[in-house]
């Protein structure tokens, strides 16, 4: 897999990730089975997109499956790759017993919950996130 690719994208939608880091990520990722990353190439084998999807247990929620990321390069959103990739994504839910599926989405992301509207998706709350770094 593209980790160059991968970043680079990472990158146009504002995470710019360095390189070992997404390396590292995506080693981690890979071996976790409850975790995938798929990802849209144009024929000469250039990334134009990817998904990160993870099963997601809670305790007071039925298991869902969560996209932690779905990028699309600049110049192919519109065309498509975006519906491929979010379908191959709901299929890989489907393919391990997930009977739904997760996807947070900034406020700002106006166009990204339009996207997700259309391909029928709807909002079920709005939340505050909160982090705290152990240093």
């Amino acid at each position: 897999m593209d980790e160059s690719a991968i970043a680079d994208l990472a990158d146009q939608l504002g995470y710019p990730c360095a390189l070992p880091e997404i390396r590292a990520r995506m080693a981690r990722i890979m071996q976790d089975e409850d975790q995938s990353i798929l990802v849209a190439e144009l024929a000469d084998s250039k990334v134009v997109g990817w998904v990160h999807v993870f099963i997601a247990r809670r305790l007071i929620v039925e298991t869902f499956v969560e996209i932690g990321g779905l990028i699309v390069a600049e110049g192919q959103r519109g065309s498509g790759v975006g519906k491929v990739l979010l379908e191959a994504a709901e299929d890989w839910a489907r393919d391990r017993g997930v009977s739904g599926m997760r996807v947070r989405s900034n406020v700002i992301r106006k166009e990204a919950h339009r996207f997700y509207k259309h391909l029928g998706y709807w909002r079920i709350k709005q939340q505050n996130v909160f982090y705290k770094r152990f240093d």
